[in-house]
């Protein structure tokens, strides 16, 4: 496998608090890697990090082989990353249509990729002259999903998806992930194990700003011990 993404020995603070305590992981090209650990162990730092939203202090990132840290956010953005936050960064004042829009990085970006989007989203064909404040959670979770594949991505980075989503929405976000998998790499931080199981090829357990155990997702889904002890989940 050919790794898009490697985090090598990085060490974030957020104030004085010091919070990845020399993470390291990498994305490999086309495949769905996962991170897991309960809450406070450092996985959204992990994907700030990585934008440069909270710089590491120490450490390396690296994008297609290329460092990435210390560049400013717009900047590793524009290599071709997509952000996903855990509260979907919804404009809600803005129509569906006119959130694709704004996240296009060149003029016709939305056209060229209008038929995959909605292949994977109708639902927003549909709702495209609703305002993003009169969606759903659901539907706002798929317009953010949406977002990231206008520009030409080479890795989106998507935390928690399915959070607070009724199970019928978390099956559609789900469906829609699995046919991203052959478009475009995917870091994914995502509490839902069972979630995480279905669609993950490699997963990370990170504990206290650190990977603790890191596998193909088949051999960790199949260690119960191990889920019990840092996810508190049954497999």
């Amino acid at each position: 496998m050919t790794a898009l993404l490697e985090l090598r020995d990085v060490h974030t603070y957020i104030g004085q608090f010091h919070i990845l305590q020399g993470m390291s992981l990498r994305a490999d090209q086309g495949q769905v890697t996962v991170l897991l650990g309960r809450n406070g162990a450092g996985k959204t730092t992990t994907l700030r990090t990585i934008l440069g939203l909270t710089p590491p202090r120490a450490g390396q990132v690296m994008l297609g082989g290329q460092s990435i840290a210390g560049l400013p956010t717009h900047a590793i953005a524009g290599r071709g990353i997509g952000y996903v936050p855990e509260d979907r960064g919804v404009f809600t004042d803005l129509t569906v249509e006119e959130n694709l829009v704004i996240s296009e990085r060149g003029q016709g970006d939305l056209a060229g990729k209008a038929d995959f989007i909605f292949g994977l989203f109708p639902d927003l064909k549909r709702l495209s002259r609703l305002k993003g404040g009169q969606l759903s959670g659901g539907q706002q979770q798929m317009l953010a999903l949406a977002r990231v594949l206008v520009p030409d991505n080479r890795l989106i980075l998507i935390d928690e998806p399915t959070k607070g989503l009724a199970p019928i929405l978390v099956e559609q976000v789900m469906a829609a992930l699995h046919n991203l998998k052959s478009a475009i790499t995917v870091l994914l931080v995502e509490q839902n194990f069972t979630v995480a199981r279905g669609i993950g090829d490699h997963c990370y357990i990170v504990d206290a700003g650190q990977v603790v155990h890191s596998g193909p997702m088949k051999e960790i889904a199949a260690d119960e011990g191990l889920i019990q002890r840092y996810l508190g989940a049954g497999g």
